[in-house]
């Protein structure tokens, strides 16, 4: 049996939960979770070092490092590829 889930302290809401490239009728997709998404702003908005960032969403360094690189990888990929991206809705607890 596996460690169990953080538990990741999102502050941010998105004011829209998907992008698609314009004039596609894509139906691949990428999906960023609301950790990846705070990762981002986090890093790249707020311009705090992982450390701090790590931090504010109550994970270790290291964590965070892993949830940035995936949602770098998935971004990357929804634009290079032209797929839609999509953002999951943060659970309810």
């Amino acid at each position: 049996m596996g460690r169990p889930k953080c538990d990741y302290q999102v502050d941010f809401c998105p004011l829209f939960s998907s992008y698609k490239p314009q004039g596609t009728d894509c139906c691949e997709f990428v999906e960023i979770t609301p950790e990846e998404m705070e990762s981002l702003r986090l890093k790249n908005i707020k311009n705090l070092n992982q450390i701090d960032a790590a931090g504010k969403m109550g994970v270790s360094q290291s964590t965070f490092q892993r949830v940035l690189t995936s949602a770098y990888k998935k971004v990357s990929l929804a634009l290079i590829e032209g797929r839609e991206l999509r953002i999951q809705s943060k659970k309810k607890a």
